[in-house]
This record gives C-alpha cells, structure tokens and sequence, in this order.
C-alpha cells in the first residue's frame, strides 16, 4: 500500500544522506562498542553488588578475578570500590553517557530504568574473532516519506509501554501525529518528545517478516508550524534485535500500523 505523498523538496539530497545514514548504522553495529559486544546484563540489589568472575557474583563476569571489586548502590548515588585502587563514584545512563571501568578486554557500566539499576558488561575484543553481516534495506522509497499532522491531546493521555522483559511502563502523551496511508488516516503516538527529536516505536506488516518481528524505532525532527516529516525510510531495528542484553521498548497498541511499511531497514540475520 503506498503511502500518499506529501514532500518534495529535498529528495535530491536525502538519497546521499540514507546512504550514509546506512553506512553509519553498519559502522555502529560493528564497533567494539556496538550492542553485538555485551555479553552480560546483571540487575542490582541496593546495598553491596560484588563484581567478578567467581559464581557468586552479583554481576558475573567471564573472566578476570574472581572478586574485582563491588559495587555499592546507596541513595546518593553508585559507587565503584575496586579491590586494588580507589573509590570512584559512577554516573548511569540516565542523563547522558555512564561512567565506564575497564578490566582488561572486559567494561562494564551501569544503566538506570525506571529506577531499577543494572550493569552491561562488554566485551571490547569481540569484533576481533567474529564476522559480522552487515544490515539490509529496502530502496529508498519517496512515497513513505510523509508529512503528518502534529496534534495536542488535550487532556493528555496515559498510554502503557511494554518492553522486551514484559514490564510496563505508562507515558503520559501530549501529542500525536495524523497522516494519510491510501486516503484513509492513522496515527502513531510518540514515546518521547524533546527539544531536539520526537521518538516513536511502531510495528507494521512487515514485522516478523521483511523487518524485525517486535517493530522498529523512528526519529523525527521537531514539528514546524503543527506539522512533522514521518520519513519510514529511517526506521531501524532497536538494539534487541542484535542482543538479548538490551532493555528495549515495544510498539503498543496504539501504534499497530494495519499496512506494510516497506521502508528503512530489514531483519538483520547474524549468520548472513
């Protein structure tokens, strides 16, 4: 079903830039820093969170000492004691990127959910012993480059985020956005709205098939004089399609398309 087009000016200059935008996914996906890198994702307790290799460790590593230090989760913040060296205080993800400590080949950071805190562990070395397929596309398709209608809900509503653990999470939604699909309107309701982006997550017909089956991530410009540019061709698969150590939010209900999106990027396959 194509899309009803709304948007011409520009196309000469966004082929170079889904090219690129391309190239710096697979860049990403690639690097030692990349989701394919994580080899642990360990909950903490508040209190005292022993870290290392031994069997009893709250956060588990595959290597290295069997006790490397702890981890000391207070109400003013987490702190790193290591048993060689000084304290450091770490900051999560929360706000911005979190402290990083390193061990050898190994690193490990702490992420902030709702309030709930864990640790990643990456393994830095992981690019250098495995081959990695790089992400496909459909062609660049104008027709799913799309204008849509910002609009204010007012009152604001509540709407439940599930997520790839099977929490939930309510979002309070101001906005959402109109568009036109083979004249007939729909809607897709943002999971965040800041000065810089608007982020949605939505799944189509094409989920489970062509594209990755729990749905795919879109970021869009802010709106400009009540309307926004839905370009599905920058649709990308969320880190829990390259790892199971991600934390990831799913479509919900309300951002079902009922039509097939054949744009942005595909399922990615590991062995490929």
């Amino acid at each position: 079903m194509p899309a009803s087009r709304h948007i011409d000016k520009g196309d000469s200059i966004r082929m170079p830039d889904f090219a690129n935008w391309r190239a710096q996914r697979n860049a990403e996906l690639k690097s030692p820093d990349g989701w394919l890198g994580l080899v642990g994702l360990f909950w903490l307790q508040p209190g005292t969170n022993l870290v290392g290799s031994a069997e009893d460790a709250v956060v588990r590593l595959p290597g290295g000492p069997a006790q490397l230090g702890d981890l000391c989760w207070q109400a003013d913040g987490v702190t790193w004691q290591p048993r060689v060296g000084q304290a450091q205080s770490l900051q999560t993800d929360h706000q911005g990127s979190p402290t990083t400590v390193d061990c050898g080949n190994l690193s490990f950071f702490v992420v902030d959910r709702d309030g709930q805190l864990a640790v990643r562990v990456r393994d830095r070395d992981w690019a250098a012993s495995k081959r990695v397929a790089s992400l496909s596309y459909f062609d660049y398709a104008p027709d799913w480059c799309i204008t849509a209608d910002w609009q204010v809900l007012s009152p604001v509503v509540s709407m439940e985020v599930p997520n790839v653990s099977g929490d939930l999470k309510r979002v309070e939604v101001g906005f959402k956005a109109v568009f036109s699909v083979g004249g007939q309107d729909f809607e897709l309701r943002p999971m965040s709205v800041s000065e810089k982006e608007i982020f949605f997550v939505f799944r189509d017909r094409t989920s489970g098939k062509e594209t990755y089956g729990a749905g795919r991530f879109l970021k869009v410009l802010p709106a400009v004089d009540g309307k926004i540019t839905l370009d599905f061709n920058f649709a990308y698969n969320p880190p829990c399609a390259f790892t199971p150590f991600a934390t990831c939010p799913l479509p919900p209900p309300e951002n079902w398309l009922p039509f097939a999106v054949p744009a942005g990027e595909k399922t990615w396959m590991a062995g490929s």
